[in-house]
């Protein structure tokens, strides 16, 4: 091969372009003079192939270059007849045809054409996908241009021609009995053997579809991503009680969020993948502790959100779980659990919650006094993820780095973040209704109600599960800021006498505290109450 032609329209520079897609798609068998060409050059309308050592380029038009009549046909011993015409069965036809490229008017998504004939009863489907940027509407006339073509060539024909015309070759349009062929293939023997398949110069006309107009959306330049570490309780029972939940923020959204861990800053290991953000703020408004167990009616909480929207619901939803959301100081350890009705839009991105259900799943033992404007939140829903952590990498230290996933894990947007857990999940409950009576010996017995983190919504049973190892408290005298002595009991009552306060010098006012322990996390939040001496 030491020259190409552009032949029917091809111009020089096309060529050359066109040449190395050939090598690169294409299989010529120049033994032959037949291309065997992929769906790719099929797309621009063309032929390649190789006559007398040159490699030629010609565009399909259906336009006759000869005709043929009856008496100029060779008739060969391996042939029935002089021409030899074969009609393919519906079932080896394809009654729709669809084509996969990327899109040229848009931020090249992958987009799909397809066409099929209105009276087509065919199920076939011929399916390709092309490494190309084509418009909307060159998809669409590349489809259609397809599925006239199969059809009309389903038609196949065979003839021989004498030496005298060696001028027709492969690529050639022929004219025979008032129908076009197109010669796909010839061999040369004592006479030229040609196959051919029907064509139709109306198949090659312009498409009279536009495609669909589509929008080309602006360059997102990478930024950083904004993840938020929770260490939260139980809430569905499904979780893993150890793990701690990610919530990840980002505006623009830059994709598929990868979360990489490791136990040091190296040989990180891809973690998870978020496929959207969460519904992340931070409040503009104060919000004073309240009761749990009852409906918050105070003041609204207006939250400034960075991304995602609140609804409101009914108030039976919300006592089914709807509307969960975590407050917290932006550290992973404390977040305190509340559930909302109702949710106002008061400004672009801002709104205003209230009727809530505060301090739920055990979190009221972590309510401060207020939680400061200023304060995260975070929406419980499906896009927050929990962590993959083993049960022996609680409370140790571990590397988490996010980022965007298509960029990897050394892009320089991508956020390090040092975080330890200690499995809020495995987290006694704090206890409730403390209380203290003082006897006729002046001992004091502080009693309360035992509360439990599984299965502690149902009322079919006798008694709330004890969700524990065992049944165990820890309780704590202190006076003035210090412990004067701690004690543990197996039952939900303590006994105070006056000689045991005597000796641990309890004078005056004092606050004796109550935890729930358990054997994997040790004591939850403590109760506390106030006695004097």
């Amino acid at each position: 091969m030491t020259e190409i032609c552009a032949r029917s329209g091809v111009d020089a520079v096309d060529t050359r372009a066109l040449f190395g897609l050939v090598r690169g798609f294409a299989q010529s068998d120049i033994t032959t003079g037949r291309a065997t060409l992929q769906p790719l050059l099929l797309a621009f309308g063309f032929d390649a192939l190789e006559r007398d050592g040159k490699l030629y380029f010609r565009t399909r038009s259906g336009r006759a270059e000869a005709a043929i009549t009856e008496e100029e046909l060779v008739v060969l011993p391996d042939m029935e007849g002089s021409f030899e015409s074969v009609r393919a069965p519906d079932a080896e036809t394809a009654g729709q045809v669809r084509v996969s490229f990327f899109d040229a008017q848009s931020s090249y998504e992958v987009r799909s054409a397809e066409a099929r004939f209105p009276d087509e009863e065919a199920r076939g489907v011929a399916q390709t996908e092309l490494p190309l940027a084509m418009t909307g509407g060159e998809g669409i006339a590349t489809v259609e241009r397809w599925l006239a073509e199969s059809r009309v060539a389903r038609e196949s024909a065979r003839f021989a021609l004498p030496k005298s015309r060696l001028m027709i070759g492969a690529g050639d349009v022929v004219e025979f009995a008032g129908r076009r062929y197109r010669i796909d293939r010839v061999e040369q023997a004592e006479a030229q053997l040609l196959d051919a398949v029907r064509v139709e110069p109306g198949v090659y006309m312009p498409s009279d579809s536009d495609g669909e107009a589509t929008m080309t959306r602006p360059y997102l330049g990478p930024v950083p991503v904004f993840p938020v570490f929770m260490d939260l309780p139980l809430l569905s029972g499904q979780e893993v009680p150890h793990a701690p939940h990610v919530a990840i923020a980002a505006s623009p959204w830059p994709g598929p969020v990868a979360l990489w861990s490791a136990g040091q800053d190296s040989g990180y290991e891809l973690n998870r993948l978020f496929a959207a953000a969460a519904v992340v703020g931070t409040t503009e408004t104060p919000m004073a502790r309240a009761r749990p167990g009852v409906w918050d009616r105070g003041a609204p909480l207006r939250i400034r959100l960075a991304s995602g929207e609140l609804v409101s619901v009914g108030m039976n939803e919300v006592l089914n779980g709807a509307n969960a959301m975590a407050i917290g100081d932006g550290s992973s350890q404390k977040w305190e659990v509340f559930q909302f009705a109702r949710a106002e839009v008061v400004a672009p991105d801002t709104y205003e919650v209230s009727l809530r259900l505060r301090g739920q799943a055990g979190t009221d033992g972590l309510m401060p006094d207020v939680w400061p404007a200023g304060s995260t939140v975070v929406l419980l829903d499906p896009t927050v993820l929990q962590v993959e952590l083993p049960l022996s990498a609680r409370s140790l230290a571990r590397y988490y780095r996010v980022g965007a996933a298509g960029r990897g894990i050394d892009d320089a947007n991508v956020v390090l973040r040092v975080e330890a857990f200690d499995g809020a999940g495995l987290r006694p409950y704090p206890v409730a209704h403390l209380r203290a009576r003082r006897d006729r010996n002046d001992s004091l017995t502080v009693s309360w109600i035992r509360r439990t983190r599984i299965d502690g919504d149902t009322w079919q049973s006798f008694e709330a599960p004890l969700g524990e190892e065992s049944e165990a408290y820890m309780v704590r005298v202190v006076q003035s800021g210090a412990i004067c002595s701690e004690f543990v009991v197996t039952m939900p009552q303590f006994v105070y006498p006056a000689d045991r306060r005597s000796a641990d010098l309890v004078t005056g006012l004092f606050r004796v505290e109550v935890a729930q322990v358990s054997a994997s996390y040790g004591p939850g939040p403590f109760r506390a109450i106030d006695l004097m001496n």
